[in-house]
């Protein structure tokens, strides 16, 4: 008994398009997409009169996915981006080859600059899609 693997990360987004971009662009590849809706969205979910939007991507290796929703209802919930110290979800980090590449690729700022880590990492953080925290760490 006991767990097999973690099959995804799920988040919801305020704009589906927009966050399907943004992790293709960071490398990550659409895997599916589909409404969602019904009785066993309802009851695994826990909110009556689910329709949601989803999209799964999964990195470039294929090992991890990150499920994407956009709620049509009940409609989302609009909040502050959570700051890093927030209790919860943290962030998503992402291994890349070169962080200055990746952050132009998606034209992105990290929050904060970029940190070395003991000579072995170079990493940073940045605001995705929706708020999202994203770390990115690249191997020196």
């Amino acid at each position: 008994m006991g767990i097999k693997r973690l099959d995804n990360v799920a988040i919801v987004v305020a704009d589906l398009d927009e966050a399907i971009e943004f992790f293709s662009t960071l490398g990550m590849e659409l895997d599916g997409r589909a409404f969602v809706e019904g009785e066993f969205a309802d009851i695994s979910v826990g909110l009556p009169g689910i329709k949601s939007e989803i999209a799964v991507l999964q990195t470039p290796d294929g090992h991890s996915r990150v499920e994407l929703s956009q709620y049509l209802n009940p409609k989302p919930i609009l909040v502050d981006p959570t700051a890093q110290n927030t209790v919860g979800v943290h962030r998503l980090m992402f291994a890349v080859d070169n962080i200055e590449q990746t952050l132009d690729a998606i034209g992105a700022e990290p929050i904060n600059g970029i940190a070395d880590y003991e000579n072995t990492y170079r990493l940073c953080y940045l605001r995705g899609p929706s708020g999202i925290l994203v770390a990115l760490a690249q191997e020196i």
